[in-house]
């Protein structure tokens, strides 16, 4: 895979993810709600990866629900906080240039009564903390702003935003799937109240995903998926046994040294002319840069078979410009000549 260079929109599943996986889909194959012997093994082993990740972020392992994916996750947290208002409804804030999961889920609810505030960004695609605290009214319930930004790589000031959340008895959701495990995150130090992360993104499986919620026990969340009780009954249907278990191996097995493909990319881009559009507060491994012109994005796509993206994954299966681009102030054409290129995650110091 030396020509992939698309990994904020998945990652392969690494050869210990896969290795944990298996006796779990063939051997211990069990439903970890049953009181049999190797239900009670499910069950365990599930427990452990809730551990794990609760560790990785300072949490407690009764905090962390398991989902499907970050997206369902991020439903979960902006719902489940909202539908809790469903009479005399409530307002919410969040930024122009979240993942479209955030940004559908408040086009929803809007839909239905609730009132969205979408702080804009700057050029760098940063949110500031003053404007946040501007948007905050009376009836403001959810702050949702990501910690790292898909398409930019911007890192967002999430502590700063979650004292101020802390400091108007807010609760502060953050989307985490690009930067957990990539940054230091501990979500009392950062006053997090609730957390996004997904599997795909670290080397994981997909279809596996988490939600951190504060004082999980004694919160008042709304569930989506009713069942059987499962995750406290917060997310019903089947545990997926194998899928916990690849999403914790994951966790455990991140890597930790810069990749070739990393010092191989820093070498060769040096030969384009490009701006880069985001600031020094950003991840090492997404790059979003728009060519000068379009002579230089030729000149690139016929030297380099790279497999890119032009914006996110999402925004590619549209084939319109990326809401972020235009957000940070790029013309269509500029946005046209813009490319994200991301490289093989590592932990960031």
């Amino acid at each position: 895979m030396n020509n992939y260079y698309d990994y904020a929109a998945s990652t392969p599943v690494s050869k210990y993810v896969l290795d944990s996986m298996n006796p779990w889909e063939s051997e211990v194959f069990a439903n970890p709600s049953a009181a049999h012997t190797d239900g009670k093994k499910a069950f365990n082993v599930i427990e452990e990866t809730r551990t794990i990740i609760a560790d990785k972020i300072g949490a407690m392992p009764s905090e962390i629900i398991f989902t499907s994916g970050a997206s369902e996750a991020n439903n979960m947290a902006l719902k489940g906080v909202a539908f809790q208002f469903l009479d005399d409804k409530c307002h919410i804030i969040t930024s122009s240039i979240e993942h479209k999961c955030i940004l559908n889920t408040c086009s929803f609810l809007e839909r239905v009564g609730f009132e969205i505030t979408y702080i804009s960004p700057n050029e760098h695609g940063e949110i500031s903390p003053d404007e946040v605290k501007k948007a905050i009214r009376e009836n403001t319930k959810l702050i949702s702003i990501h910690h790292v930004n898909n398409e930019l790589g911007t890192i967002q000031p999430i502590a700063d935003i979650g004292a101020i959340a802390f400091d108007y008895d807010i609760l502060f959701h953050t989307d985490a799937a690009q930067s957990f495990c990539k940054l230091d995150i501990d979500v009392d130090d950062m006053d997090i109240d609730m957390l996004s992360l997904s599997g795909h993104k670290i080397y994981g499986p997909k279809g596996i995903g988490a939600l951190y919620i504060r004082d999980v026990r004694n919160s008042d969340i709304v569930p989506l998926i009713h069942g059987g009780g499962q995750e406290l009954g917060l997310r019903g249907g089947t545990s997926p046994t194998p899928l916990i278990v690849g999403l914790g191996s994951a966790v455990e097995h991140f890597p930790e040294d810069v990749s070739e493909q990393q010092t191989l990319f820093t070498q060769v881009i040096k030969n384009y002319d490009f701006v880069k559009n985001s600031s020094l507060s950003t991840v090492p491994t997404i790059w979003n840069i728009t060519f000068t012109s379009d002579d230089e994005v030729k000149r690139f796509n016929i030297e380099q078979n790279w497999l890119t993206s032009q914006g996110s994954a999402c925004n590619a299966i549209s084939n319109m410009p990326s809401h972020v681009l235009n957000a940070i102030g790029l013309s269509d054409e500029e946005a046209r000549r813009t490319y994200r290129i991301s490289l093989p995650p590592f932990k960031c110091s």
